[in-house]
């Protein structure tokens, strides 16, 4: 639990009117509390820059104070209860989007990828409880139901990991109403909740903005816990950095060349998408399409680590619409999708590591590097494979958005539900009938 007891016991700080983002005052409330450090002297320097080391956002504390007055013992049992009842929940949600186009492969896919959650389950991150509001908010505004609730659930979401949340809330923000109306309600949303939590940071730790921004450059130094680069702490674990850096950094490891490069790739691949979101008429089609090609990319512009690619669910729909066609094509969303959620899973990423473990980059000129990033960072290659296909895809089938409202639907109307339109698809495999009706077929 070595992430819940980084955003538990910070909140303790504050509650106690410490400031979490001193370390020598996180320590001091932690060893209060009986806290100990492993035994293991790998683990315990894991832990030492995991833990006291403040990295998580006023937000985060703030929305984790009802488990924070509660005691250590009580509070991480309910939050392994939440974690695992949201992201369960989470993944049913899809299964329900999914089946009825693919109800076989849907459930294929989404058993994998519960299935490599220990890490996530072992370390409590955040991200299970962002990822799984995020997805039910996404359910919600696809169904058009429940809409109040998926605000709120997505502003959740995104004041918790604004970064695993913030693509998806972009697509909502360019799709166009009622999208739109619902992105602006969540932001409104996050706002509010954001503005309590920096109030009581700000009361306690007047410098906070100074020292997380310390925090987090220290992390991400050199050699450090949340480095990119060869030599992190946790580059040759199962629990390693998944974005496009952690490639990059195996040919030059200088952070003024991996981020800049980084940037530049995936901002292209961002700009593209966004400009034919921002072109597309809304459909179930273009809507599982737009979150499949984002959520890869997602992963691989910031810093994330396999636990936050749970939000691959997300792909799951897209998969299985594709499946149904057949051919080519739904082969190859199976196979992308599939080697996805594998090399982002804990127990095949467990075994690479255990066959690859005493294999260190740069030591066989260029194929050496290459065959280093193949066999140690097979995730960040797989969501940019991912993401290219799905973008790929994207751009070629969704629909140009009407320069009339003639075929377009009413605010109010669910997205699942276009019988006033005049369409009889009621067989369970009827998206196509629908994107015709849409896009005025």
């Amino acid at each position: 639990m070595i992430d819940f007891r980084a955003v538990y016991y910070g909140t303790q700080c504050l509650i106690q009117h410490r400031d979490p983002y001193k370390e020598g005052e996180f320590l001091r409330v932690y060893q209060a509390d009986g806290g100990q450090f492993p035994s293991d002297p790998t683990l315990s320097r894991t832990f030492r820059r995991a833990v006291p080391v403040c990295i998580n956002l006023p937000t985060s504390l703030f929305l984790i104070a009802p488990f924070a007055i509660l005691a250590w013992g009580p509070a991480h049992v309910l939050w392994i209860i939440l974690l695992a009842g949201c992201l369960i929940f989470a993944a049913f949600l899809m299964w329900d989007l999914a089946e009825n186009y693919a109800p076989g492969i849907s459930l294929f896919l989404i058993c994998i990828l519960l299935a490599n959650s220990e890490v996530l389950f072992l370390s409590g991150n955040l991200a299970g409880i962002a990822i799984s509001l995020c997805v039910v908010a996404v359910w919600c505004f696809i169904k058009g139901r429940f809409v109040p609730a998926g605000v709120l659930c997505l502003a959740v979401s995104f004041a918790l990991k604004p970064h695993d949340a913030g693509l998806v809330w972009l697509y909502f923000l360019l799709a166009g109403a009622p999208h739109r109306k619902r992105a602006l309600q969540t932001l409104v949303v996050t706002l509010v909740l954001c503005l309590p939590a920096i109030l009581w940071v700000s009361h306690v730790a007047p410098h906070w903005t100074q020292e997380l921004h310390s925090n987090l450059l220290s992390t991400s130094a050199h050699g450090d816990i949340n480095d990119p680069g060869p030599t992190s702490i946790s580059g040759h674990t199962a629990d390693l950095v998944i974005d496009l850096q952690t490639v990059i950094s195996v040919f030059r490891d200088d952070p003024r060349i991996y981020n800049p490069v980084s940037y530049l790739v995936c901002g292209a691949l961002l700009l593209v998408w966004s400009l034919k979101t921002l072109k597309s008429r809304i459909s179930t089609t273009s809507a599982w399409l737009a979150l499949a090609a984002i959520v890869p990319l997602t992963m691989l512009v910031t810093y994330h680590r396999p636990h936050d690619a749970k939000l691959l669910l997300l792909t799951v729909p897209a998969c299985a619409m594709l499946w149904a066609e057949g051919g080519l094509i739904g082969w190859t969303a199976l196979l992308v999708n599939t080697a996805g959620i594998v090399f982002t899973g804990d127990i095949p990423l467990a075994i690479l590591f255990i066959y690859t473990k005493n294999l260190h980059a740069g030591t066989a000129g260029l194929p050496g590097k290459m065959l280093t990033v193949m066999l140690t960072r097979p995730s960040p290659l797989i969501l940019l494979a991912m993401g290219i296909f799905y973008l790929w895809v994207y751009v070629r089938r969704a629909p140009a958005r009407a320069t009339t409202t003639e075929h377009e639907w009413p605010e109010e109307t669910p997205i699942a539900s276009m019988t006033a339109y005049g369409t009889s698809c009621i067989s369970p495999h009827s998206a196509p009938c629908l994107d015709e009706v849409v896009g005025g077929g």
